[in-house]
């Protein structure tokens, strides 16, 4: 048994297909799949059913899965600390965001990480907040950059910035000629929302539920863009976080976006990594330099 096959067997696990696992793996079909007979007769139990249009983990087969999987990781972790020993700030982190910060946070947060670490890849992964959960769990990311809370004792969470929401309407709506309202005036409206999987629709629902509000029940969108065209085009109104308002976002000119005067619903956003990490005190540093992004972002200017 060593280390290369227990790789492949951790690619056949993600990818349920030989094909796919073995281009993942930079080797031919076949090779992977000696491979992984060679190390089922060294185990002497079967770790996958073959079908001819899928493939399956046996029981046994997921647990020893996991555990490779969890080798691998270590191993990742040794080479990462080795790494960091010789230079701290060299080498690659695979970073997880979300999809309804990613694209709004990275244009003013890659520029300063950059600025101060200059040799640094960044090698950036988009997922639902579960899947990046998982995969920083399982070692196949460093760190994610997460909406709190996060409680996992395996996990350490460092507070980056708080974000606040901005009610989204039609310039055709009733509100649209106001600049600010108070929480309590949301319990006569029902607010587009995103599908189901996507933190951002947990954090709308809380908000529904502190202000009275409802969820425009027949309609479910699958990105915040899908949400601010179905408000310009006045079929409802919906929460975005300030990022998603900033340059360079392109402003909507049927849109209108509201401050709240009292209560601000927020979201509280945290770089998360696992506490056993090699990568600990870099990860520090790297949390300190989107802690001291400018304060303007997070602050909505009114029209």
């Amino acid at each position: 048994m060593n280390l290369r096959d227990l790789r492949y067997l951790v690619a056949l696990a993600d990818e349920r297909h030989f094909g796919r696992a073995a281009a993942a793996c930079f080797v031919s079909q076949p090779t992977l799949s000696t491979q992984i007979r060679k190390l089922e007769e060294e185990l002497g139990v079967a770790l996958v059913e073959r079908a001819p249009r899928k493939v399956m983990l046996t029981p046994i087969g997921v647990q020893v899965a996991d555990r490779a999987r969890r080798i691998v990781g270590d191993v990742e972790q040794m080479k990462a600390l080795a790494r960091r020993s010789m230079d701290p700030e060299a080498g690659s982190i695979r970073l997880g965001l979300f999809p309804t910060l990613g694209p709004y946070l990275l244009p003013h947060a890659v520029p300063p990480l950059r600025a101060r670490f200059p040799q640094l890849e960044l090698l950036l992964v988009e997922e639902k907040s579960d899947v990046l959960l998982t995969r920083l769990r399982d070692g196949r990311l460093d760190a994610a950059i997460l909406a709190l809370p996060v409680d996992e004792d395996a996990l350490h969470a460092e507070f980056l910035f708080e974000e606040p929401f901005l009610l989204a309407v039609s310039d055709q709506h009733p509100l649209a000629a106001r600049e600010r309202l108070s929480l309590q005036e949301l319990s006569s409206q029902k607010l587009l929302l995103l599908e189901d999987g996507h933190c951002m629709r947990e954090q709308a629902l809380d908000v529904c539920r502190l202000s009275g509000a409802g969820e425009h029940a027949e309609f479910r969108a699958t990105s915040l863009e899908t949400l601010r065209q179905m408000v310009a085009a006045n079929v409802g109104v919906t929460l975005l976080p300030v990022l998603a308002t900033k340059p360079p976002v392109a402003p909507s000119p049927h849109l209108r976006l509201l401050d709240f005067s009292d209560t601000r619903p927020t979201r509280r956003i945290a770089l998360v990594w696992r506490r056993s990490s090699a990568m600990h005190a870099f990860l520090l540093e790297l949390a300190g330099v989107l802690r001291d992004l400018p304060p303007a972002l997070f602050e909505h200017a009114a029209a």
